[in-house]
């Protein structure tokens, strides 16, 4: 066992950080700091330090809420990307072999499918933040360590890990066409976003090339 899942194996050695770490893990969404004490019956300070701890050893990642509305944004959490697929949950690989079963059902190249299923998470998270925002964060999310950078209306996100190496490695073009696929679906659920292209690389060794370019209006440039 390397040093990465000792680490993780110690933070669920605690049975309340385990459950909430399964709490957080089979939620549908980002799960925020009062449901999760309501779920273990404690105080906020010490589900916060739980919280440290999982999210220290990668298991879960933190975010700050999104509000259009008065108060103080919570910090929420969700499964972390690089987590999914260990001590029992759900995987990255049941996402790709159920969107590669309905291609084969609905007779739909890679491409069409991702392009689908990217269009369909756009619109769910569209008017909620700034779309270059939403689009990296989405990425991220399923696992592809995004690197931003920006040059005017052109936004390049470097891939820093393909989480479908091993099937990747044997059959890119599948695996590619889909990624494209899905990043071109999303652009157009987010609106205001173009994918220009894709630039693959080995998946072993990560660094595809996502190229977007945003027609909207941008809030503030990152580099």
């Amino acid at each position: 066992m390397d040093e990465e899942l000792q680490k993780e194996a110690r933070a669920l050695g605690d049975p309340t950080r385990h459950r909430l770490f399964r709490y957080v893990a089979e939620a549908p969404g980002p799960v925020g700091v009062a449901e999760l004490t309501d779920f273990v019956r404690l105080n906020h300070n010490a589900v916060r330090q739980h919280l440290a701890v999982l999210k220290d050893a990668g298991l879960v990642t933190e975010e700050v809420e999104e509000r259009s509305r008065p108060g103080r944004p919570r910090l929420l959490y969700r499964l972390a990307p690089e987590a999914a697929g260990r001590w029992g949950t759900p995987g990255p690989y049941a996402w790709l072999a159920r969107l590669l079963s309905e291609a084969l059902r609905r007779q739909l190249d890679p491409r069409q499918v991702g392009r689908q299923e990217g269009h369909r998470r756009g619109a769910e998270l569209a008017g909620s933040g700034e779309p270059v925002d939403l689009f990296e964060t989405e990425i991220e999310r399923r696992g592809f360590r995004p690197t931003r950078t920006e040059r005017g209306r052109r936004v390049e996100l470097v891939l820093g890990r393909c989480p479908f190496a091993e099937v990747a490695g044997s059959d890119p073009d599948i695996v590619c066409q889909l990624h494209l696929g899905l990043a071109e679906g999303l652009a157009e659920g987010l609106g205001g976003l173009d994918v220009e292209g894709l630039e693959p690389k080995d998946p072993r060794r990560a660094g595809c090339r996502l190229s977007v370019r945003y027609h909207g209006r941008l809030a503030a440039t990152r580099s």
